[in-house]
C-alpha cells in the first residue's frame, strides 16, 4: 500500500465517469448513459466501470477484446462533489499518487495541473481553488491510444514492438497489448487520490538506507521535508526497532533553509537478513519524526554486491548476499491482472507462493509493467524472495527529448526513493532488451540520429542511484555484457535472453549454449483446460478457431506449438490430446533448459524463467495460469529448481578437449552424472546408476561415489558400459541416491517419447477421498513417464499437489487433489495422463 500520513483524506468516494469524447465506432447503446454519467470506483479503472455498469461484456471472453477497441480511443472524465471546511492548517494539498496517464486535474472549474505519467504521482498546492462547502474535482484523461498516435506524428514515431506506439507515454507498456497480453488501454484513478492538509513541516520522503559493519547494522535516514511557512529548523528524532523490541534512537536536525538531512543510528548484534534458503528474514521496524510529522517503514540489515569483473571465460552475473554467493532460481514477472486495481496482497500472497513452492529465490519486475504495490515488496522482504526491478522501458526506443526526461527523472527519483527500505530489492535493471534491440532490432535508420534511451540507461539512471540509493547494484540492461564493444547478448558475458528456441529452433537448442546468467528463455502452453474453455468457445474447439486466437498473441504461436512438439512427441488426435501434448511439451523443454543451465554451476550462476504468470486467460509461457492453475511446466520447474539437483549430460572429456583445435569446444564423448548443492550442508553419498528396460530389468549398474561442496556442483563420469545404450526405444538410464540426501532421481533417455515404445497404459490407480480431497494411489506397472493429473477438467476449483511424476516399473507415488467440490473419486483417476499415453 502506498504510505498516506495521518494527514491525507482519502476522496474516494462518490466519482462518476463521463465519456468527454466518445470514440466513434462505440455501440450507440452506451452513448447515454455515458453521457449522464455512470459510477465509478475510485482507486479503479474506467474498463472496470463499464463492466459493473453493465455496458460492456468481460473483456477477456471470447472475442470482446476487439470489440471493445473504443475504450482506448475515447478520452474520459472521473468527477466527484466533496465536502471541505478549513481546519486552520496552513497548507492544503491534492494529491494524486497514480493517474493514468495523461490527464487534466480541476478543482471547482479551475485547471490545477497536468499529469504525463502513470509511474509517478503529483502534488498540487489547492488552497486559493478550494472553496468551504462542496468542491467538485474533475480527472479529465486524453484517450490514450489517440494520445501516443498524436505524439508520434508530431514528434516522430519510434522503434517498438507492438501495434501501437506505446513508447510516446510513460503508461504500462502491456496494457496496449504483448505477445501474451490483451490491448484493454484505459483510462482511470488507480492508485489513492486526496487531500492532505498539514501545518509546520511534513516529511516528503524518507530513504533508509542501510550497513553492516561487523555485528552491527548501520542506519543512515535520509530525510527530505517541506515547510508549510518560514525556514526554521526542523528536530528529527529516528528509531529502530528490533525482532525482538530493543530500540535504538537517534537524532538531527534539518538545519534552518535546508530541505534534506540525515540521520544516522548504529544497531548492535543485528540479525542480518537472508534470501530464502539461506537463512532468516528478521526485519527492524523504522520510525522518523519531524516535528509532528511520522513516517514508518521496515528494512532489513545485510549487504549486496554484483560481481561481473572479467575471467578466463568472460565476466560472471554473480549477486552475493552478505558476502554470499546467490545462485538465481527465478521467474519474470508480469503485473498479475490486466486490470492493475484488481491485484490485492491476497493474489500477490498466492503468486509468492507459487514461486516459493516452485524453489524459486528471486523474481524479476519485468520492464513492460509497472513498479509494483507496496504489498509486493513487503511480502518478498518477509518471504526472502529476491527482487530484481527493472525501470519501465521495453523492446522500444524512448525519446530523450526535455518533456520525457524530466518525466522520467521525476518517476524514477520518486520509485528509487519509495522502494529504497526494501531488503529484498537487490538489483536495478535499467531496460528490457532495448540496448539488445538498439544492434540487432534494426533501428539505426529508424531513429534518424535521435536518442533512443541510452542516455537513461548508461547516465540519468545509474547517476540518481548514485546520489540517492548507492547500496544496490545496477545493470544498464537486460541482457548486457558489461562492457565495450561486445554484442549486448554475448552468452560469454553478464547476462543473456535466449528466444531462438521457441521461435525458431528446437528446444534441445538449449546445450548448445553456455550462458553466464540466463534472464530470460521460454516454452509456450495453452492454460490450464478449464481456464481455455472458460473463455475460448469455438465450435468445434481447435487450434487455429477464431476466439482460440485471439487467445493466443505470440506470432504464429499455435504453429510454433506444434513445430515445437515435432521429434519430441507423437501428433495429437483430439483437441484434449493437443492440451496436452503442448503442456507435455512446455514442461519437457523447460526442464531440459533449466537442468542444462543448472549442470553448467558455477560457469552459469541463475536462470530467470520468462514467466510466472499471467494477465488474463491465454497460451502464453507462463507457469501459472490466469485462473491460479499451476500447469505441468510448473511441476517440472519445481523439480529442476531443487536446491539439490541431480542431471544426467553429456560431457566431453579431458582427452577430447586436449584434442580440440583451439577455440573450439568439443563434441562430448560421454555421460556424466552432474550435481548442484544450492544448501549450506556439504553431501557426501553414493548413487546407484542403472541402465534398465522400461519393466525393470537392470542390464549394467554402477555406485558412484560422490561429494558435493555447500552452494557448488560436481561431476562424475557414468561408466561406459552403463552408459552405452544397447536398444535406445526400451531404456532408461536412472541414477538414485541415497534415501534423505535430497536429490530426486535423475533419469536419461537415448530416444524422444514418439520413438519409444512405452507401454500406453503402464499406470494402476487408487482413488480414495479424504475430506475435500482425494487422494490417488499410482502403481507403475512399467516405467511411467509423467504422470500428471488435470484435475480442473474434473473440477475448475481443483488441483494436485505434485504432478510430472515419472515411475519405474513396480515403484508407486500418492498425488493429493486439493478442492474437489465433492467430485467423484474416480473421475480425478480418469483424469490422469502420461507421456505414455500420446503412443
Amino acid at each position: 500500500m502506498t504510505h498516506l500520513p495521518s494527514t491525507f483524506r482519502a476522496l474516494h468516494e462518490g466519482w462518476t465517469l463521463t465519456a468527454a469524447d466518445l470514440a466513434a465506432d462505440a455501440p450507440e447503446t452506451v452513448a447515454a448513459p455515458l453521457a449522464a454519467g455512470i459510477p465509478a470506483a475510485v482507486p479503479g479503472e474506467a474498463h472496470l466501470d463499464l463492466r459493473r455498469a453493465g455496458l460492456i461484456a468481460d473483456p477477456f471472453d471470447g472475442g470482446n477484446e476487439a470489440a471493445q477497441q473504443w475504450i482506448g480511443d475515447t478520452a474520459w472524465t472521473f468527477t466527484t462533489v466533496f465536502d471541505w471546511a478549513d481546519d486552520g492548517s496552513a497548507r492544503h494539498d491534492l494529491v494524486a499518487h497514480g493517474l493514468d496517464t495523461v490527464a487534466t486535474v480541476s478543482l471547482n472549474g479551475i485547471a490545477i495541473g497536468r499529469t504525463e505519467n502513470m509511474h509517478r504521482g503529483y502534488r498540487w498546492d489547492v488552497r486559493e481553488a478550494l472553496r468551504e462547502g462542496a468542491n467538485t474535482l474533475t480527472v479529465a484523461f486524453a484517450a490514450p491510444v489517440p494520445e501516443t498516435e498524436a505524439r508520434a506524428e508530431r514528434d516522430g514515431p519510434l522503434p517498438r514492438v507492438n501495434h501501437h506506439e506505446y513508447n510516446q507515454l510513460r503508461k504500462m507498456a502491456c496494457s496496449f497489448g504483448w505477445d501474451w497480453g490483451i490491448d484493454v488501454a484505459g483510462a482511470g484513478i488507480w492508485k489513492p487520490i486526496g487531500l492532505e492538509s498539514w501545518s509546520g513541516a511534513r516529511i516528503a520522503s524518507v530513504r533508509p538506507l542501510v550497513g553492516v559493519e561487523g555485528d552491527a547494522g548501520v542506519l543512515e535516514a535520509r530525510v527530505d521535508i517541506e515547510r508549510a511557512q518560514g525556514d526554521g529548523p526542523v528536530p528529527l528524532a529516528l528509531t529502530v526497532t528490533g525482532p525482538d523490541g530493543a530500540t535504538v534512537t537517534a537524532h538531527g536536525t534539518a538545519a534552518p533553509g535546508s530541505a534534506s538531512a540525515a540521520v544516522r543510528a548504529t544497531v548492535p548484534d543485528i540479525e542480518r537478513w537472508w534470501p530464502v534458503g539461506h537463512g532468516d528474514q528478521p526485519l527492524y521496524g523504522v520510525e522518523v519524526a519531524a516535528g509532528e510529522a511520522v513516517w514508518t517503514g521496515r528494512v532489513g540489515f545485510r549487504t549486496v554486491e554484483l560481481d561481473t569483473e572479467p575471467d578466463e571465460a568472460g565476466a560472471p552475473f554473480l549477486l552475493k548476499v552478505n558476502g554470499e554467493r546467490i545462485l538465481v532460481r527465478g521467474a519474470n514477472w508480469i503485473p498479475d491482472h490486466a486490470f492493475l486495481t484488481e491485484i490485492d496482497r491476497d493474489r500477490y500472497a498466492r503468486r509468492f507462493a507459487d514461486a516459493l513452492e516452485a524453489n524459486m529465490n528471486l523474481l524479476r519486475v519485468w520492464g513492460g509493467g509497472i513498479y509494483e504495490n507496496e504489498d509486493f515488496y513487503d511480502l518478498a522482504d518477509e518471504l526472502g524472495l529476491l527482487v530484481w526491478q527493472d525501470f519501465p522501458f521495453a523492446c522500444a526506443a524512448y525519446s530523450e527529448d526535455e518533456r520525457t526526461r524530466s518525466e522520467v527523472e521525476a518517476e524514477v527519483r520518486e520509485n528509487v526513493t519509495r522502494l529504497s527500505a526494501h531488503p529484498s530489492l537487490v538489483i536495478w535493471n535499467g531496460n528490457n532488451e532495448n540496448t539488445w534491440g538498439s544492434v540487432d532490432w534494426e533501428w539505426a535508420h529508424r531513429v534518424d540520429g535521435r536518442g533512443w534511451g541510452d542516455a537513461y540507461y548508461r547516465d540519468l539512471l545509474p547517476r540518481i542511484l548514485a546520489e540517492l540509493d548507492p547500496t544496490r547494484p545496477y545493470s544498464p540492461a537486460s541482457p548486457y555484457s558489461f562492457g565495450d564493444y561486445r554484442h549486448p547478448n554475448d552468452e560469454r558475458y553478464g547476462t543473456m535472453h535466449i528466444w531462438d528456441v521457441w521461435n525458431r529452433e528446437d528446444y534441445t537448442k538449449y546445450a548448445e549454449y553456455r550462458p553466464r546468467f540466463l534472464s530470460e528463455f521460454g516454452f509456450q502452453a495453452p492454460p490450464a483446460w478449464s481456464t481455455l474453455v472458460s473463455v475460448v468457445h469455438d465450435e468445434p474447439l481447435g487450434p487455429f478457431g477464431e476466439q482460440m486466437l485471439v487467445h493466443q498473441k505470440a506470432n504464429l504461436g499455435n504453429a510454433k506449438l506444434e513445430r515445437g512438439w515435432q521429434g519430441h512427441l507423437p501428433d495429437p488426435g483430439t483437441i484434449e490430446d493437443w492440451h496436452w501434448t503442448t503442456q507435455l511439451n512446455q514442461a519437457h523443454a523447460i526442464r531440459f533448459g533449466v537442468e542444462h543451465c543448472r549442470s553448467l554451476t558455477p560457469h552459469n550462476t541463475g536462470t530467470i524463467l520468462w514467466q510466472l504468470n499471467d494477465n488474463w486467460p491465454v497460451v502464453s509461457w507462463a507457469a501459472v495460469d490466469f485462473n491460479e492453475h499451476r500447469k505441468p511446466m510448473w511441476h517440472a520447474l519445481r523439480d529442476a529448481y531443487a536446491p539439490r539437483l541431480a542431471t544426467i549430460q553429456p560431457r566431453a572429456s579431458q582427452e577430447a578437449r586436449e584434442r580440440a583445435w583451439e577455440g573450439v569446444e568439443p563434441a562430448p564423448d560421454h555421460l556424466a552424472l552432474v550435481l548442484v548443492n544450492d544448501t549450506a550442508e556439504d553431501y557426501s553419498g553414493a548413487f546407484a546408476v542403472t541402465r534398465e528396460t522400461f519393466d525393470g530389468t537392470a542390464l549394467a549398474a554402477a555406485v558412484l561415489d560422490v561429494r558435493v561442496p555447500a552452494r557448488g556442483s560436481a561431476q562424475v563420469a557414468v561408466p561406459a558400459n552403463v552408459a552405452a545404450f544397447t536398444e535406445a526405444a526400451t531404456e532408461a538410464l536412472v541414477a538414485v541416491a541415497e534415501p534423505g540426501s535430497g536429490f530426486a532421481p535423475a533419469f536419461r533417455y537415448a530416444a524422444e517419447v514418439v520413438d519409444q515404445r512405452l507401454d500406453p497404459k503402464p499406470l494402476r490407480i487408487e482413488a480414495v477421498r479424504e475430506g475435500d480431497t482425494v487422494l490417488l494411489r499410482l502403481t507403475a506397472t512399467s516405467l511411467v513417464r509423467d504422470a500428471h493429473c488435470l484435475a480442473d477438467t474434473v473440477h475448475p476449483g481443483a488441483g494436485p499437489d505434485r504432478g510430472m511424476v515419472t515411475l519405474r516399473a513396480g515403484e508407486t507415488a500418492e498425488i493429493r487433489i486439493r478442492a474437489t467440490a465433492g467430485a467423484d473419486p474416480a473421475a480425478f483417476a480418469a483424469a490422469v495422463r502420461c507421456a505414455n499415453d500420446l503412443l
